[in-house]
């Protein structure tokens, strides 16, 4: 199996940035940690803050990964480019969100990406990465 994490703007600052929402772990470490619990599995990580970079990253994976467990950060709420990128990759794309996006400002509770992707996983931590990684597995079987 062949996963892509991918992470949008602004959460390369995981571990800096707003540590009562994200908490102190960088994703790097976090990633390092999901590399290890996974082995039996490859897993890819790219983040990116520019939209169509993001556009690009599932473009290229779109049609030969067996999933994307996929981040966009505020990109979330605003960005119709990447729902069409979703739309028109066959990649099946898990959405996650470490913080409860609905228990977030009322702009945050709506996602462009959700009406394209398989599934949404929010609220859990880093470890809503973790989940998005056992539903492909659990749906594998």
């Amino acid at each position: 199996m062949k996963l892509l994490v991918l992470n949008g703007p602004n959460l390369n600052l995981l571990g800096k940035r707003e540590i009562s929402i994200y908490g102190d772990q960088t994703f790097e470490s976090y990633f390092s940690e999901l590399v290890s619990r996974f082995s039996d599995i490859e897993l890819l990580y790219f983040q990116s803050n520019s939209e169509g970079a993001l556009v690009d990253k599932l473009h290229e994976v779109g049609f030969s990964y067996d999933g994307v467990v996929f981040n966009a950060g505020a990109y979330t709420h605003t960005s119709v480019a990447l729902a069409d990128a979703i739309s028109g990759i066959n990649t099946p794309v898990i959405e996650v969100h470490i913080s409860n996006t609905h228990k977030r400002e009322s702009f945050r509770h709506h996602s462009f990406l959700s009406p394209v992707c398989i599934g949404t996983i929010a609220g859990f931590g880093l470890d809503s990465y973790r989940l998005g990684i056992e539903a492909f597995i659990n749906k594998k079987k």
